[in-house]
């Protein structure tokens, strides 16, 4: 973590800066991304060429094929940053002006790790029709659509109500997590002996992250039988395990039950862990204790992904016995940050010209990073910055889309 990490005090939904460096940076760049022309205006036949009247004649052959829009435009390497500025990092409901520094930073690692081209769109509604409707009306222009940081249970109908789009449509936030959760969890398995079918799992918070994390350890979407999924899952939100014993579940948690909680366990996080192997946590910090965790099997896992604050910090997983430690801090060993999963990811589906992102692509993707990196206890999966990461999970990526014909012919 840099020392513009360290000088920010977050309270509340606001921020504090203690020192400047990370507003000075902002400041001094006025954005953190621009737009730079391929093409170079030097001469008359230059301006003839790139525009009139020369530009009419890939116009006329869009409109002849739609399809070679990816041959003539920027389309085929394209990506829409979509918020609502509703569920932006650790800050909550700040708004779509406020959320902008963020998706231009995700604007910047598309660009940095995959070579894609992406830019923000902070849509000033919370309302799911139009949100829907904006981005079926910006289509045109994108190969691609990573909705960001929009809150549960909006963002799960926005995704669902995109996927007929014909270009990629994916919400980070719940299938970029999963994936590099997934990868992270294959990868501890190794070093700690353990079998995938055999440990059970809790998430704690069921909002977007650990509803995706449980549905793709659990295998939710594939039918093949050969496909390693965990014993079980129990999931939690602010009132304790979702079970079937509660009658205050709105119709998003009563699905979460297909596949989860197999034993009608009741009760809070006490009652969730003990004979648990694996811990993962989505929601927010200082909420585990090194009780909670002297409850679970020999050898836990423990992922503390509440940002800034862990929900238990690392050391005192550590001596309650806790045998791997992720966060999703950089100033700590494991961590697992999504940067290692949505860059190759939309770089792999827009090389197979996917019409969509499918369960087993995702899979494809959290096999493939895992596959990266020989894990150690220290180390379950690369460094967030090394950028060769991608190339393998866009790869794994583009193969999987051939092989499901999620293709445009």
């Amino acid at each position: 973590m840099g020392n513009f990490e360290v000088n920010i005090l977050i309270k509340h939904f606001g921020v504090i800066c203690v020192s400047s460096p990370a507003i000075e940076f902002h400041k001094k760049l006025r954005g953190k991304i621009s737009v730079e022309a391929k093409a170079k205006i030097n001469s008359r036949e230059d301006l003839s060429l790139a525009y009139t009247p020369g530009v009419a004649e890939p116009c006329l052959e869009i409109a002849k094929d739609p399809k070679k829009v990816y041959d003539y435009t920027m389309k085929g390497n394209s990506v829409a940053v979509v918020t609502d500025g509703t569920a932006v990092l650790g800050l909550g409901d700040i708004g779509p002006h406020a959320s902008l520094p963020v998706m231009e930073g995700k604007a910047v690692l598309f660009k940095e790790f995959a070579n894609i081209d992406a830019f923000p769109i902070a849509l000033d509604t919370k309302k799911v029709d139009e949100i829907v409707a904006v981005v079926k009306a910006i289509a045109p222009v994108f190969g691609g659509v990573n909705l960001e940081d929009i809150s549960a249970p909006r963002c799960f109908e926005v995704e669902e109500r995109l996927q007929e789009l014909g270009i990629p449509v994916m919400h980070d936030d719940q299938h970029g997590t999963a994936v590099v959760v997934y990868a992270a969890v294959t990868n501890s398995l190794k070093v700690t002996g353990k079998k995938m079918s055999d440990v059970n799992v809790v998430v704690n918070g069921s909002g977007a992250a650990g509803v995706a994390v449980s549905k793709l350890l659990a295998g939710v979407g594939f039918d093949d039988a050969k496909q390693e999924r965990v014993k079980d899952i129990v999931l939690l939100d602010s009132k304790g395990i979702i079970s079937k014993s509660r009658s205050d579940l709105d119709e998003n948690k009563k699905k979460l039950l297909v596949f989860s909680n197999k034993k009608n366990i009741s009760g809070g996080l006490k009652e969730a862990l003990s004979g648990a192997d694996i811990f993962i946590g989505v929601s927010k910090g200082n909420l585990l204790t090194k009780e909670h965790i002297k409850l679970m099997n020999k050898n836990p896992i423990i992922f503390a992904l509440a940002n800034p604050t862990p929900e238990i910090m690392p050391n005192l997983a550590i001596e309650a016995g806790a045998a791997i430690v992720g966060t999703g801090r950089s100033d700590f060993p494991n961590q697992i940050n999504n940067v290692l999963a949505f860059p190759g990811i939309f770089r792999g589906a827009l090389d197979a010209k996917a019409v969509r992102i499918t369960p087993k692509m995702k899979l494809a993707a959290a096999l493939a990073l895992a596959s990266s990196i020989v894990p150690t206890k220290n180390a379950v999966l690369p460094s967030p910055l090394d950028k060769s990461v991608v190339a393998k999970v866009a790869e794994a990526v583009k193969k999987q889309a051939i092989l499901e014909k999620v293709v445009r012919e």
